[in-house]
């Protein structure tokens, strides 16, 4: 298959890039700053939408997978995501475009696929923003909403809880803002695989068996790479000020039993080799 992964220099986007080469694909990657190692790397700002065109109808890929985003820049998440699905459109290739749980609100007790987003942050907005524009513009393409993603150390979310438990940064873990983490290999994998798929259109869930706090996580990463537990400063979301939907589950089941990947729960992969 000829990939193209946009975002391919991101934590997401690496792990993308690294199981298509180790498939024998042949890949190409975008990044902005930084490229990434070992593939044919093109710098692009997907806000500009002629350079996003010019890439895509240049490199002609059989698929693309979008894993670039911007928490704090609507342009990136919202009308770069709108630009990438307007280019693979004109050159008919199947596109794969990573959402997030971040455009629900958390009032429901879970959310499955035909949910509708209420995002209550700007953020979520874009997300959902991004959504509508990818499904106008690329009607064939594959949506994944998807949820915190850890790996084997290196994901933000597992440094943090390093330099938390250590004193290098002040910070606490929330306990009542719950999420159903993924491992990055596993959401990579299924990524790649609705890559490859020519009937994969529309809304996939993508994310952990298994619905945990932030805290609890937390304690999962201390005790796989002993860590003091202990030490881990706890608070509550509702108390912070920091904005966003706090409980947010998704349902991956629809999602789950089309996928030969099998999306693993962070007990799991957390505590077993």
């Amino acid at each position: 298959m000829r990939l193209l992964v946009i975002g391919g220099s991101g934590y997401l986007g690496r792990e993308v890039v690294r199981q298509a080469v180790v498939a024998g694909d042949e890949v190409s990657a975008s990044y902005f700053s930084t490229p990434p190692p070992g593939v044919d790397a093109h710098r692009l700002d997907i806000t500009r939408r002629p350079d996003v065109a010019e890439l895509v109808t240049r490199l002609r890929p059989e698929a693309v997978v979008n894993a670039a985003y911007r928490q704090s820049d609507w342009a990136t998440t919202a009308e770069g995501a709108m630009h990438v699905a307007a280019a693979t459109a004109s050159v008919g290739c199947r596109f794969v475009h990573v959402s997030s749980d971040a455009l629900f609100s958390g009032a429901a007790t879970s959310y499955d696929e035909t949910a509708r987003p209420d995002p209550v942050h700007m953020y979520g907005a874009a997300k959902a923003a991004a959504e509508v524009a990818v499904a106008g513009l690329h009607p064939a393409a594959a949506i994944v909403r998807t949820s915190l993603i850890v790996g084997n150390g290196d994901s933000p979310t597992e440094k943090f809880v390093h330099a938390i438990a250590s004193g290098a940064k002040p910070g606490v873990l929330f306990t009542d803002d719950i999420k159903s983490p993924v491992h990055v290999a596993d959401l990579a994998a299924a990524l790649l695989e609705l890559a490859r798929s020519e009937s994969a259109a529309g809304i996939h869930h993508v994310a952990g068996a298994e619905a945990i706090s932030r805290h609890e996580l937390g304690v999962l990463i201390a005790r796989r790479d002993g860590l003091d537990e202990t030490a881990l400063p706890t608070g509550l979301r509702a108390d912070s000020g920091v904005g966003g939907p706090a409980d947010v589950r998704l349902d991956c089941t629809a999602t789950q039993a089309r996928l030969a990947v099998r999306l693993r729960g962070a007990h799991e992969f957390m505590l077993q080799p």
